[in-house]
């Protein structure tokens, strides 16, 4: 799902929401998380995950092209672990189709449907 099918759901599923305000919202939301990050903060979404921050520590690495030594510098990176519930939800789906690689663009894709679950946006 993209950011874009995101704020088209939530206008669907809400009709007192204009697009333009389900945009706004989504925007907020995604914002607000981005500056907790950029702060250091962790973020946890019951039943969904939780979001933190991993630090990679500086280390010698090569270019694929020429074998040469390249130093990458340390970095801290975003990391999302799934929640029990989100979890339990992809598992129980049926996701053969996805393991399958067939492509029916008119059904939603089957692990998107378990992510959304009965109540769906």
């Amino acid at each position: 799902m993209t950011k874009s099918e995101l704020i088209a759901r939530l206008a669907e599923r809400f009709p007192q929401l204009v697009a333009k305000d389900a945009e706004l919202a989504v925007k907020v939301i995604l914002d607000a998380m981005t500056d907790a990050l950029a702060r250091g903060d962790r973020i946890e979404i019951r039943g969904f995950g939780s979001f933190s921050l991993n630090h990679r520590p500086p280390r010698i690495g090569r270019n694929p092209r020429s074998g040469e030594r390249v130093d990458v510098p340390e970095k801290w990176v975003p990391h999302f672990k799934a929640g029990k519930e989100l979890r339990e939800r992809v598992d129980e789906a049926d996701l053969t189709q996805v393991a399958s690689g067939s492509s029916d663009t008119e059904e939603a894709p089957a692990y998107a449907v378990a992510a959304q679950g009965t109540n769906a946006l």
